[in-house]
């Protein structure tokens, strides 16, 4: 179906116009739970059957990688639980990036997308805590120096391997750019010794409070490379320090795996604080509990503000407006860990839950 500027301006086009912007709103929700550019590589007796063990491992592995981004770094020893789960159940598409075949190999680059409910869904039933709302997105900006001295620089290629990781669909989201020429020495010293005065002008230069140097000195005489992520994250200032064997003289090997366990950090941070917001990991792995609430405001204004607050707290799902007055409303909802442990989440934001009975009470503590 074609649709032009006059088809969309009638009833029909504003339905479909509606439906888009609900599609992209629920890809945008589901971001999470698409493992993006991940390699995958096969040989088999033909380019078919190397092509089809490559896609079927992949999903394997992709699955697995799904797994670790969801799940608080505390919580890995219970990914074992889901060894058993096929992967190719919680599928939704695979689309191609690049690739390329022989006779009997396959290489590819791909994008999975999991089923998000699904993926829950197993995630509840066995108890795996899991976290899958994204940080606000983070400015990185990667940089290599030879010595702790040295300016330091943007190097393309490191810079390329930042661009393959999967930042857009990452719990932690990043944008990657180039060092300024305006950035001295100096501010680099300075953030990494962690005074506000770079962090400041970081984000002047860049346009955002959250701006993260990731400075890799590459030390050959000790074959190490020295990573420090310094500034701001979506978490708050983080002041990170880690150093890497450099195998076999193999700099960009070491380079990537630099950049792959920074990804990680940030991620883990955002775990962590998501987690702790809403009472710990066992809150989180906790069986969903219904939990019915009756709910007092002012007016029609606090009203919508308590009601987006319950909608946006992560955890809580299938939630049921019933009955609404002027003053009132019933709604009902699940949450893992149960209502105290939604009274503790809430009251971070300024909503205060009490008992009366088989039901709890919520009003604005403000």
């Amino acid at each position: 179906m074609r649709f032009g500027s006059r088809d969309l301006a009638g009833p029909v086009g504003c339905v479909v116009v509606a439906l888009i912007s609900v599609a992209h709103a629920a890809m945008a929700e589901n971001a999470a739970f698409t493992v993006g550019n991940y390699p995958v590589e096969a040989s088999a007796e033909n380019a078919v059957a190397a092509k089809n063990k490559a896609l079927a491992e992949g999903k394997k592995a992709a699955f697995r990688s799904l797994l670790k981004r969801l799940v608080p770094v505390t919580a890995y020893g219970r990914i074992t639980q889901l060894k058993k789960a096929d992967a190719e159940a919680f599928v939704d598409g695979v689309s191609v990036r690049s690739e390329r075949n022989s006779a009997t190999e396959y290489i590819a680059s791909l994008d999975f997308s999991f089923r998000a409910e699904e993926v829950r869904n197993l995630l509840r039933r066995q108890g795996v805590p899991f976290i899958e709302e994204q940080a606000p997105t983070t400015v990185v900006v990667p940089i290599v120096r030879f010595g702790a001295k040295e300016q330091g620089k943007t190097d393309a290629r490191w810079n390329a391997t930042w661009q393959d990781l999967d930042l857009k669909n990452s719990l932690s989201p990043l944008r990657v750019e180039p060092l300024k020429p305006v950035i001295h020495v100096d501010t680099v010293a300075m953030a990494i010794a962690a005074d506000g005065n770079a962090q400041r002008i970081l984000a002047t230069e860049y346009q955002s409070e959250q701006v993260a140097l990731v400075v890799a000195e590459v030390d050959r005489a000790s074959k190490k490379v020295h990573v420090s992520v310094v500034g701001r994250d979506a978490v708050g200032p983080i002041n990170w320090s880690h150093s890497y064997r450099i195998v076999d003289g193999d700099v960009s090997y070491a380079l990537e795996l630099v950049a792959v366990v920074s990804l990680g950090v940030l991620e883990g941070r955002w775990k962590a604080m998501k987690a702790e917001f809403v009472g710990g990991v066992s809150a989180l792995s906790g069986p969903a509990t219904s939990i019915a609430l009756q709910v007092s405001f002012s007016g029609l204004h606090e009203w919508n503000t308590m009601r987006r607050q319950l909608l946006d707290t992560p955890g809580v799902e299938d939630v049921r407006i019933g009955a609404v007055s002027p003053r009132a409303a019933n709604v009902e909802l699940t949450y893992p860990g149960g209502a105290p442990t939604l009274a503790a989440a809430l009251a971070g934001q300024g909503l205060s839950m009490m008992q009366s009975g088989n039901t709890w009470l919520l009003r604005s503590r403000f």
